[in-house]
C-alpha cells in the first residue's frame, strides 16, 4: 500500500513538474523583425505573440520563442512590422465597381477617352450600359467639359454614363438622357444640368443631378456584387490595409454588406457611414447603431457641397478662373436640421466639405451643437480648403480634419488656377489642421485616387506626386512626420472611428490586424516610398494576403 502511494505520489510529481514547465499554447508568432508598435511611446520590438485572434505579448525574439509553443512561426527575416493599415475614407462598392468598368484615369484628351470607349465594348458587347470613370478635363490640353455630341456620334444605341474623376460630375449622351426622360434643362437643387449656348442639353451633369441618371443604372445581383467585393478586397489587402472606412452608403447597401458579413463573405474591418437624408436618418434612429465583429455602423456621412475640379466646391468668393462661387447640395436650414437631430443621438457626424464656405458653415454648425460635449469626434472630411480664421475652429469645437494626402499632390498642378494665390496658403493645409486638433485621420478617397495607403503617406510627408515633383515639395510647410504620418494611418484613424481600444496599434488585447512590408517606411528615401511592396498581411491574426516570393 505504502509502495502504491509512493508510486502516486512521483507520478502526480512528475505530472506537475512538466505541467510547470510546459509552454504556453498559442497560435502565432512572428520574430526576428523590426515592430513598429505605434503605442503611445512609438515603441519598436522584434517579435509579437498572437492567439485567438488578439496580440497577447510584444518584445524580444528569443524570450517569446521561449514563452510560447505557437502553432505557426514566422521568422519576418529582419522584415517590417506595422499596424494593420487603415484607410479614414474610401468607397468600397464605387471601387469594386470602378474594377468592372472603363478606367478613363490619365486620358490625355477627348480622343483617347472615345479611343478606350471603342475597346471597351468592343471587349464586352452584351453590356447593356456602358459606365467609366476617372476622367479629368484638366488633363487635357483645352481643359474644357466635353460634351456628349461625340458620345451620339460614335455610340448612339447604348446609354453611357462616365463620372469624372471626382465623382461629382458625369458625362452622359443622349440614349442615357432619354433613359432618364431628360430632355430639357431645369432645376435640380444642389446640382446642375449644363448646356451649350443655344440652351441644349451637352451631356454635363454636376453632383446631385447626377443621380437623375445612375438610378437608372441596372443594379447588380447579389452573387455578381459580393464577387466583386471580395475581389476588391484583395486588392486591399495587398497594399496592406485591413480597415476602412466606408464613406456614405444607402441603406440597401449596408443591408447586403449585413448580409455578406454576417455569411463570412468578407473579411475587411468595414466603419460604414450612413449616407444622410431625411429618410435614413429617421430609420436608423429609431433602429440604433450597430456593431458586429467587422463591420460598424454608428455614424452618418452628410454632403455639403461638390468638388473643386468640377467647380462644384462651394467658395466664399468667386472662382478665380469663373464667376461662380459653386454650391451647397442642401441649404443651411437642411444642414441644422440633420445635424440638431443627429446631435441627440449616439451616432457620429462626418461631412464632406471642400470649399472654404462649406467649410465654415459646417464647422459653425457643428459649434452650435457641440458646446457641451467634447468626445463626439464628428469629422470635416476632406476639409480642402479653410478660410484663415476657421482652422480654430476645428480645437473649439474639437473636431476631427478627416483628409486624403494625395488631393494636394493630384490637385496641385490646376489648384491655384481655381483659388488664386491668397486662398492657396489654406488649401490641403494638413499640417495646420494637424497643430489644431492634435492628430488627422489618413485615408485615400479610393477610387478618386489610388488606394495603396503608401501612396498617401509619401504625398503626406514629400508633398510630392508619384515623380518626385515638385522639387522641394507642393507647399511643403503642410508636410507632416512620418511618425504623425504613419499613426494618421493606423491609430489615430482608429480614433477617428472609436476604435482606438480595438485596434491601430500592436498592443496586448487589441485585434490582431498587422501588415509586413519589404521595405522600412520610416526610414527609406522618400522617392523609394511609392515602391515599398507588402509582403503579407493579416486580420485577426489569419494570413489575408501573402505575395509570391
Amino acid at each position: 500500500m505504502r509502495k502504491a502511494s509512493l508510486y502516486i505520489c512521483i507520478l502526480f510529481s512528475i505530472s506537475l513538474l512538466f505541467s510547470c514547465t510546459t509552454n504556453q499554447q498559442i497560435d502565432l508568432i512572428v520574430y526576428n523583425a523590426k515592430v513598429y508598435t505605434v503605442d503611445s511611446s512609438f515603441r519598436t520590438v522584434e517579435a509579437i505573440a498572437i492567439n485567438n485572434g488578439v496580440f497577447i505579448d510584444r518584445g524580444n525574439s528569443q524570450d517569446l520563442l521561449n514563452k510560447y509553443d505557437a502553432k505557426e512561426k514566422i521568422d519576418a527575416a529582419g522584415k517590417f512590422v506595422y499596424p494593420g493599415f487603415y484607410d479614414s475614407h474610401g468607397h468600397f462598392f464605387l471601387l469594386a465597381d470602378a474594377m468592372d468598368e472603363v478606367n478613363l484615369l490619365g486620358t490625355a484628351s477627348y480622343d483617347e477617352l472615345l479611343s478606350r470607349l471603342q475597346t471597351y465594348i468592343t471587349a464586352n458587347p452584351d453590356k447593356k450600359w456602358i459606365i467609366g470613370n476617372g476622367w479629368d478635363q484638366n488633363l487635357w490640353p483645352d481643359k474644357q467639359f466635353p460634351t456628349k455630341d461625340s458620345l451620339d456620334k460614335y455610340f448612339p444605341d447604348i446609354p453611357i454614363f462616365l463620372s469624372r474623376v471626382d465623382y461629382h460630375a458625369a458625362l452622359v449622351n443622349s440614349k442615357a438622357l432619354a433613359a432618364a426622360s431628360i430632355d430639357s434643362v431645369f432645376m435640380v437643387e444642389g446640382g446642375l444640368i449644363s448646356s451649350n449656348e443655344e440652351g441644349e442639353l451637352d451631356g454635363i451633369l454636376l453632383d446631385n443631378a447626377m443621380k437623375l441618371v445612375s438610378e437608372h443604372i441596372p443594379e447588380q445581383n447579389n452573387e455578381v456584387l459580393v464577387k466583386m467585393l471580395k475581389r476588391t478586397q484583395d486588392s486591399l489587402f495587398s497594399v496592406g490595409l485591413t480597415s476602412i472606412v466606408d464613406a456614405g452608403l444607402t441603406e440597401q447597401q449596408i443591408d447586403v454588406l449585413k448580409v455578406f458579413y454576417n455569411a463570412d463573405s468578407l473579411q475587411i474591418r468595414n466603419y460604414a457611414m450612413v449616407a444622410a437624408n431625411p429618410k435614413s436618418v429617421k430609420n436608423y434612429l429609431r433602429s440604433g447603431t450597430f456593431e458586429s465583429e467587422r463591420l460598424t455602423v454608428r455614424s452618418f456621412k452628410l454632403m455639403a457641397d461638390g468638388a473643386l475640379g468640377s467647380r462644384g466646391a462651394c467658395l466664399l468668393h468667386p472662382y478665380h478662373d469663373s464667376p461662380t462661387n459653386g454650391f451647397l447640395l442642401q441649404s443651411s436650414e437642411e444642414f441644422d436640421d440633420l445635424i440638431k437631430q443627429l446631435a441627440k443621438s449616439n451616432f457620429q457626424v462626418n461631412t464632406h466639405a471642400i470649399g472654404d464656405s462649406a467649410n465654415r458653415l459646417i464647422l459653425d454648425t457643428y459649434g452650435k451643437y457641440l458646446k457641451d460635449s467634447k468626445d463626439r469626434r464628428w469629422r470635416i472630411e476632406h476639409a480642402q480648403i479653410i478660410a484663415p480664421g476657421d482652422f480654430k475652429k476645428f480645437k473649439e469645437f474639437s473636431i476631427i480634419p478627416s483628409v486624403q494626402p494625395t488631393h494636394a499632390t493630384s490637385d496641385m498642378y490646376w489648384a491655384e488656377d481655381r483659388l488664386g494665390h491668397d486662398r492657396m496658403k489654406g488649401a490641403y493645409a494638413y499640417r495646420d489642421l494637424l497643430e489644431q486638433y492634435g492628430l488627422l485621420a489618413l485615408g485615400s478617397d479610393f477610387p478618386v485616387e489610388h488606394y495603396n495607403p503608401l501612396y498617401g503617406f509619401h504625398a503626406a510627408v514629400a508633398r510630392v506626386d508619384k515623380n518626385n515633383f515638385p522639387k522641394g515639395g507642393f507647399q511643403f510647410e503642410n508636410a507632416i512626420t512620418r511618425e504623425q504620418a504613419l499613426r494618421g494611418m493606423t491609430i489615430w484613424a482608429a480614433y477617428a472611428c472609436f476604435q482606438e481600444k480595438k485596434r491601430g496599434s500592436i498592443e496586448k488585447g487589441k485585434d490582431a490586424d498587422f501588415v509586413i512590408l519589404d521595405e522600412d517606411i520610416m526610414q527609406a528615401a522618400p522617392e523609394k516610398l511609392r515602391d515599398i511592396k507588402t509582403l503579407q498581411t493579416f486580420v485577426a491574426g489569419e494570413s489575408v494576403f501573402k505575395r509570391n516570393q
